[in-house]
């Protein structure tokens, strides 16, 4: 009889050893990319909020966590109407995160410990105060500027209302009447998400001009790929038709809809990809691309487009065993046609924490806003990172989710900074409680964080859980991430590939082999039953092996080797 509990210690990853990996053809394929929030990663300068020379400070630590790469939510020069989703000028760092020779600096230094940088990428919309919506505005009616977004005038005896009946994302309409010059009310412009972020026009030649002399600015400067934002968006359906319903204001709806992932964006990328295709390195673009379907997903990732989408059907998911082998079955079944990896991913700046989620019942989507058992919470989402980084393709970790960090669900209403809390209906507007700064050490005014607070309160406790008091500890959640992230780059038949065999299994439970490697997910709340097969590499949880069987503990996920 033998037991095996959580990880085993990691494996040291050498300086050589992650250049290497960096250098290799394809990299991206079965990449683990690590997202950044600038904010809440690390201060550097004591005022509260992160910066990119925290993010550099710390880029030993991600070497060592065992990432291929680094996504880097924007930093460019904004009013922070919508944390920096609202860009004044897409060639400058805001100083409240540092300067270019900073963003310079970072990337030079990612380098040389074999990351690679992605930055955000923000083209459907640009802030209110970029220069040429500015210009727009002062400029009046009959403006070229105009031209560039979408003004309209109103509908109604004297243009009153709306030119048509679409709503913001974060709730309320989706147009805002401008006062024109001489004081009179005037035309309307168009935001699919806060009245702080006009969309652009991308049927006038200018915007695509300026986008891609944007894409070669940030490429000189050395960055890996960018990151789409809204890749759904940009094109809107001729004559910007109403929608009549409004069951599709979900990011992800059961349609099309005029203003998302119409067909022509797809003229967009791949001109786009053209131009990455000049630089050397294998560049990459990331979709995010919420699509009614991963089917409509893998039309972003065709071979003369981009080279990955995210997978939100699979960050929607339940913790289910039977949900999860459907989506995981039509993930690999739809990009397999266009060459595509697939990618997984649980959290990032939008949604709740996975270890939150987890924690409550199924079917409250994914903004959720009670804390739930917490127990629970963690161990399921410790099983679901097991899962996800054996399953073929690219995995992306959203920062101090490897620390096993819940969402502050308790935030007071006087601190949160959610453009969407302070609409009505639209998204939830409880984004914050993902984007509370991550602690790095057990005490400290932010812990760890800065030497000044933090731009957001972190709860009490929030010490416990910090990089300090994980490090080292067996069985940690940060320990685990580590082991399985070292695992992943020894064993051969894990990363790249475009399928799995499914394996005889337990209801409530997901078994699958890939060459030598097994993995085997207890998605249930009691202890099975499965066959010992082979030898342990790594699980978030208690196995139990006697007699060449293995009692796998309740929400725990195993890895196997039978070399």
């Amino acid at each position: 009889m033998s037991q095996h509990s959580a990880a085993p210690a990691p494996t040291p990853t050498t300086d050589s050893a992650v250049a290497t990996v960096a250098r290799r053809r394809d990299w991206w394929r079965d990449a683990v990319i690590y997202q950044v929030y600038p904010r809440s990663f690390a201060d550097s300068n004591g005022d509260g909020m992160g910066d990119l020379e925290g993010i550099r400070s710390r880029l030993p630590y991600l070497r060592d966590l065992g990432v291929d790469a680094v996504w880097l939510s924007p930093f460019y020069a904004s009013p922070q109407a919508d944390a920096g989703y609202d860009v004044a000028d897409y060639r400058a760092v805001d100083p409240m995160f540092g300067t270019l020779l900073d963003a310079d600096a970072l990337i030079r230094d990612a380098h040389a410990l074999g990351l690679r940088i992605i930055v955000d990428l923000v083209p459907n919309h640009s802030s209110d105060q970029h220069e040429w919506f500015k210009r727009a505005l002062a400029e009046g009616p009959g403006s070229p500027l105009r031209e560039r977004y979408h003004f309209r005038p109103g509908k109604g005896e004297n243009g009153e209302l709306p030119p048509n009946d679409w709503e913001s994302i974060f709730g309320g309409p989706a147009w805002t009447r401008v006062t024109e010059p001489d004081g009179t009310p005037g035309e309307w412009y168009l935001h699919l998400f806060a009245p702080e972020q006009p969309d652009f026009n991308w049927e006038h030649p200018a915007v695509g001009d300026e986008f891609r002399s944007i894409l070669r600015f940030w490429l000189d400067m050395g960055v890996d790929g960018f990151r789409i934002d809204v890749a759904h968006g940009m094109v809107k359906a001729e004559g910007l038709p109403d929608l009549g319903s409004h069951d599709e204001l979900r990011m992800l709806g059961n349609d099309v809809t005029p203003f998302f992932d119409q067909d022509g964006v797809h003229d967009i990328y791949r001109q786009w990809r053209l131009i990455l295709d000049e630089y050397s390195g294998e560049r990459i673009f990331v979709a995010e691309a919420w699509t009614p379907t991963v089917e409509r997903t893998a039309n972003y990732v065709r071979p003369d487009e981009l080279h990955q989408a995210f997978n939100f059907q699979y960050l929607a998911t339940h913790w289910d065993a039977a949900e999860l082998r459907e989506v995981v079955d039509r993930t690999l079944d739809s990009m397999r046609p266009v060459g595509a990896p697939a990618t997984w991913v649980l959290s990032n700046h939008d949604v709740t924490r996975h270890a939150t989620r987890f924690a409550n019942p199924a079917g409250l989507g994914t903004q959720i806003r009670e804390a739930g058992d917490r127990e629970l919470g963690l161990r399921r989402a410790r099983a679901a990172t097991l899962l996800m980084l054996a399953l073929p393709g690219s995995a992306y970790v959203y920062q101090g989710e490897e620390l096993g960090l819940p969402d502050v669900v308790d935030l007071p209403d006087e601190v949160r900074q959610d453009p969407a809390y302070f609409r009505g209906a639209g998204q939830d507007g409880y984004r914050d409680g993902c984007r509370v700064p991550i602690p790095w050490t057990r005490e400290g005014s932010s812990y760890g964080f800065g030497d000044g607070g933090s731009w957001l309160p972190q709860p009490e406790g929030w010490g416990e859980l910090s990089v300090e008091a994980q490090t080292g500890v067996p069985g940690s959640t940060l320990e685990l991430y580590r082991s399985a992230l070292a695992v992943r780059r020894e064993q051969a038949d894990l990363g790249a590939g475009d399928a799995v065999e499914w394996l005889s299994a337990p209801e409530g439970v997901l078994a699958f082999r890939r060459g030598d490697f097994v993995c085997v997910a207890n998605t249930t709340g009691a202890p099975v039953t499965v066959p010992a097969h082979g030898r342990v590499l790594i699980a978030s949880g208690e196995v139990e092996e006697t007699g060449g069987e293995a009692v796998v503990a309740a929400d725990t996920t195993v890895w196997w080797t039978t070399a």
